[in-house]
C-alpha cells in the first residue's frame, strides 16, 4: 500500500466518496446538457429533441435507480461490499462513453438507465459499506462526508456543463468512474460482517485487524465478538418482516412519509432542471450562472449539515427545513406567475436567485440528508437492508415521476403555480412530521424500537 496502515480506513471512505460524487455529477448532468440537445446546433442527433424525448433523457436515470437497490441489496449478501462496489463504476463509465459517442435518442436512453443502475446502487450500498468499516469514535463524521461528496458532484455539471461541448463534458465525466476503479480497487476493504456472515471466522479476524491497526488484539477480539453476537441473535429478516410488527410498520409508515415528502419539495425538478427553471422565471441574470450558484451553496451547506444535525432534535430540524423550503417557494411562485402575465418585476429582479437559494440551505440542512439518517435509526437490524432497498426504490419511483412529466406540468399550470403546489406539500410535510415522527435524538437503538412499538 502506498498509504501507511493507519490510513487505510480513511482512504476507502474517500474512495467510496468518489463514487458518490460520479453519482452527484449524473444526477445533474441534464441540467446544462437537456439546453443543447435541444438546440439544432449544438445536438448531436439529426433533430432537435422534443419535449416528451427530452422528459425521457432526465427522467429514466431515476428509473434505473429505482430498480437497483434490490439487484445490489442481493449481491452485496453474496459477493460482499467490496467487490459490489467496485463492479458499480462500470456502468458509470459505460455510460458516459456512450453519451459521449451516441447520435441516436436510444443510446441516450440506454446511457442514461445504465446510470441510473450505477446511482441506485451506490445510495444502496455505500452508506452500509462505510458505516461497517468505521470506528464508533468518528463514524459519524465519515459519513457525513457522503453527503459533501454528492454536494460537490452536483455543482460539477453547472461549472463545466455550460461552456464546453456535449462530447468533452462527458469524456471528462468518464474519467471519474476510471479514477474510481483504480483507487477503490487499491484502498478497498473487505467488510468483516460480510466473512461472519460467511461464517469465514479467520478471515473476519484478519478483515477487522487491517481496519483496526493500532488497536490491541483483546480489543479487536471483543469487536469480533460483539458483530458475531448480533448475527446469531438477528438473523436476516424478509420483506414481509418489515409489517411482522408494530414498530417495524410505524418505522416504514415515517421513512416512506419522510421521502415522499421529500421528493414533492421539488428538489428533483431543482436538480434536474435548474437551469430550464430559471429561464422559465425570466430571471435577468444568465440561468448558467444562476445553476453555478445554486450548486455552490449545495456544496457549502452540505458542510455545515453534520454540526446541525448533531447538535438538534431530528423534529425541530425536519420542521425548521420545510418551513423554510415553504417560505423560498411560494414568492418564487408569485414572481413566476407575475412574469408569466407580462407584468413587470425587472425592480426585483433578484428573487428567483435569492429565493432558490434560500430553498436549497433549507434543503441541505434538513429534508435532504435526515430522512436518509433516520432510516438508520429506525429500522430494526434485522430488516435494516431491505427495508432500505425498499423504501431507496421507492423514493426514486417517485422522482421518476417528477422528473418525467415536469415540463408537462409546467405547460398545464404554470411554473408560478406548481411551485405553490411544491409549497403546500412542504406545509404537509410539516403536519406529517409533527404528528408521526419520532425523536431520535440521544436514544439507543433499543429504545427508538420501544418507543415505535408503543
Amino acid at each position: 500500500m502506498f498509504f501507511p496502515k493507519w490510513d487505510i480506513v480513511y482512504s476507502a471512505v474517500l474512495a467510496g466518496d468518489l463514487l458518490l460524487f460520479i453519482s452527484g455529477t449524473a444526477i445533474t448532468w441534464s441540467s446544462p446538457v437537456i439546453e443543447k440537445l435541444t438546440n439544432s446546433t449544438s445536438s448531436p442527433f439529426d433533430h432537435e429533441l422534443s419535449s416528451e424525448e427530452s422528459s425521457w433523457v432526465s427522467s429514466i436515470l431515476t428509473l434505473g435507480a429505482a430498480v437497483s437497490p434490490f439487484i445490489y441489496g442481493y449481491f452485496l449478501d453474496k459477493f460482499g461490499p467490496k467487490r459490489v462496489i467496485l463492479s458499480i463504476g462500470v456502468p458509470f463509465l459505460v455510460s458516459y462513453v456512450i453519451l459521449a459517442c451516441a447520435k441516436t435518442t436510444t443510446l441516450f436512453y440506454l446511457a442514461r438507465f445504465l446510470a441510473g443502475l450505477a446511482v441506485g446502487g451506490t445510495f444502496a450500498t455505500v452508506p452500509v459499506y462505510i458505516g461497517e468499516i468505521t470506528p464508533k469514535s468518528n463514524r459519524g463524521a465519515l459519513l457525513s462526508t457522503m453527503s459533501c461528496a454528492v454536494s460537490l458532484g452536483f455543482l460539477f455539471p453547472y461549472c463545466l456543463g455550460p461552456y464546453v461541448d456535449i462530447i468533452i463534458l462527458n469524456l471528462v465525466l468518464a474519467v471519474f468512474p476510471v479514477i474510481f476503479l483504480v483507487l477503490f480497487f487499491l484502498f478497498g476493504v473487505e467488510c468483516p460482517h460480510y466473512y461472519l456472515h460467511k461464517q469465514h471466522n479467520e478471515m473476519a479476524r484478519m478483515a477487522l485487524k487491517r481496519i483496526r491497526t493500532g488497536q490491541k488484539d483483546e480489543s479487536i477480539e471483543k469487536e469480533l465478538v460483539e458483530i458475531q453476537t448480533k448475527i446469531e441473535e438477528e438473523g436476516r429478516g424478509g420483506f414481509l418482516d418489515m409489517f411482522g410488527s408494530k414498530g417495524a410498520t410505524k418505522a416504514f409508515i415515517i421513512a416512506v412519509g419522510l421521502l415522499i415528502f421529500q421528493q414533492f419539495s421539488g428538489i428533483n425538478a431543482v436538480l434536474f432542471y435548474s437551469q430550464t427553471i430559471f429561464k422559465e422565471v425570466g430571471t435577468t441574470l444568465d440561468p448558467d450562472i444562476c445553476s453555478i450558484i445554486v450548486g455552490a451553496v449545495q456544496f457549502l451547506s452540505s458542510l455545515v449539515t453534520p454540526l446541525v444535525i448533531d447538535r438538534y432534535g431530528r423534529k425541530k430540524i425536519l420542521i425548521c427545513s420545510a418551513v423554510g423550503m415553504a417560505l423560498s417557494e411560494v414568492p418564487l411562485g408569485v414572481y413566476s406567475f407575475l412574469n408569466d402575465r407580462q407584468i413587470n418585476v425587472q425592480s426585483v429582479s433578484f428573487l428567483p436567485i435569492l429565493m432558490m437559494t434560500l430553498f436549497i440551505v433549507s434543503y441541505n440542512s434538513g429534508f435532504g440528508p435526515v430522512p436518509w439518517i433516520m432510516l438508520g435509526e429506525i429500522f430494526p437490524t434485522k430488516v435494516k437492508t431491505i427495508s432500505t432497498c425498499t423504501v431507496s426504490s421507492v423514493n426514486w419511483l417517485l422522482a421518476f415521476f417528477i422528473t418525467k412529466y415536469f415540463k408537462a406540468v409546467i405547460d398545464a399550470l404554470g411554473i408560478g403555480e406548481l411551485f405553490w403546489v411544491f409549497a403546500v406539500c412542504c406545509v404537509g410535510s410539516i403536519i406529517f412530521t409533527q404528528l408521526r415522527v419520532v425523536e431520535t435524538k440521544g436514544k439507543s437503538l433499543e429504545e427508538i424500537q420501544n418507543i415505535l412499538s408503543e
